[in-house]
């Protein structure tokens, strides 16, 4: 296939930047396993994400579309549990915790060699378990656990559903608006669009993928988390409404796949510490409705006024990720 190297047909980067903040990021200690803090939030988050574009978090694999039940020939797979579509645990969490990366002073959790000389130093991730960024802090770094746990998403259907996916490349990464100097100047995210691009059976390379409107049930389980640590996990869910916004997973962003919409559907919360420790079962009793509602907004209130939220990258990152999507799929090379 051949490509013209003019600047003429390349289609407009379907991805923007939300740039690091000038300070570097302030590294402490995290608060610990060992116990639960009475000062601090522990719960579990209900969720429900609702598929808005054609969703592929792939597996890697390939298999043959007879043993799928489908008359094509190969399709690339997702992860599916009894036969029901499922978005790993891991996916979910890589998502939100590198919105948090750019909404907090911290480091990135993954680099590659590619780039490493290219980051900032002060921008590599954490490798002292002492001195975490506020992102590490809370999920994790290495000889660190974190203090969220992401469970697998199942999805309420199981029946076969196939896209067609042309084919993608790298993007520009060399384009100058993302470097200062040779230095990245921040992380970069794909917008959400209104809908995806389907180069049909003859063009396109089979993927198996959820579809628009498919659900998804999961549960996030925190311990030990400030009110502001919570509020901007709440805010990257899109619970705000004065800052509506989805999450991107999965395979095909550029394209304007992988944009899902969350629901709290309830909240188990319970500051009885005490009875955690002389009870089998965990006495969370479960809010919802407009107590839950209150809860969401105390939190997020409390990460407005907290200086944990940098302002002006959770507004770079709320104009990107908006939902409902203004931004239509690139049709040419990007």
């Amino acid at each position: 296939m051949t490509h013209s190297s003019s600047a003429n047909d390349l289609a407009p980067k379907p991805y923007e930047m939300v740039s690091f903040p000038k300070d570097s990021p302030r590294l402490a200690r995290p608060v610990g396993h060992d116990r639960y803090q009475r000062n601090r939030l522990h719960g579990t988050l209900y969720l429900t994400l609702q598929v808005q574009t054609a969703l592929h978090v792939s597996t890697g694999i390939t298999e043959m579309g007879s043993d799928l039940g489908s008359r094509l020939p190969l399709i690339k797979t997702m992860t599916t549990t009894d036969r029901q579509l499922v978005i790993q645990g891991s996916s979910l969490k890589g998502c939100i915790r590198s919105a948090y990366e750019a909404v907090t002073n911290s480091t990135l959790a993954v680099i590659t060699s590619r780039y490493r000389d290219k980051i900032p130093s002060d921008r590599l991730p954490c490798r002292d378990r002492e001195k975490l960024c506020p992102a590490s802090r809370i999920f994790g770094a290495m000889d660190w656990q974190g203090l969220v746990e992401f469970s697998d998403s199942k999805c309420e259907k199981n029946e076969l559903s196939v896209g067609f996916m042309p084919s993608l490349y790298s993007p520009r990464s060399e384009c100058r608006t993302y470097f200062i100097g040779s230095r990245v100047a921040g992380r970069k995210f794909y917008y959400n669009m209104t809908s995806v691009i389907n180069k049909g059976e003859n063009r396109g390379i089979p993927a198996q993928q959820a579809s628009r409107q498919y659900k998804f049930k999961t549960v996030i389980q925190y311990k030990n988390l400030l009110p502001e640590e919570l509020g901007i996990v709440l805010l990257l869910l899109g619970q705000d409404p004065k800052f509506p916004m989805a999450l991107k997973i999965g395979g095909g962003k550029p394209i304007g796949m992988g944009t899902m919409t969350t629901v709290v559907t309830a909240i188990a919360h319970s500051q009885d510490v005490r009875s955690r420790y002389r009870e089998y079962e965990v006495p969370n009793a479960q809010i919802i409705g407009s107590e839950m509602r209150t809860f969401i907004e105390k939190q997020m209130d409390a990460a407005y006024q907290s200086d944990l939220l940098e302002k002006v990258q959770w507004q770079q990152l709320a104009t990107i990720l908006k939902y409902p999507a203004t931004h239509e799929p690139p049709e040419g090379m990007y």
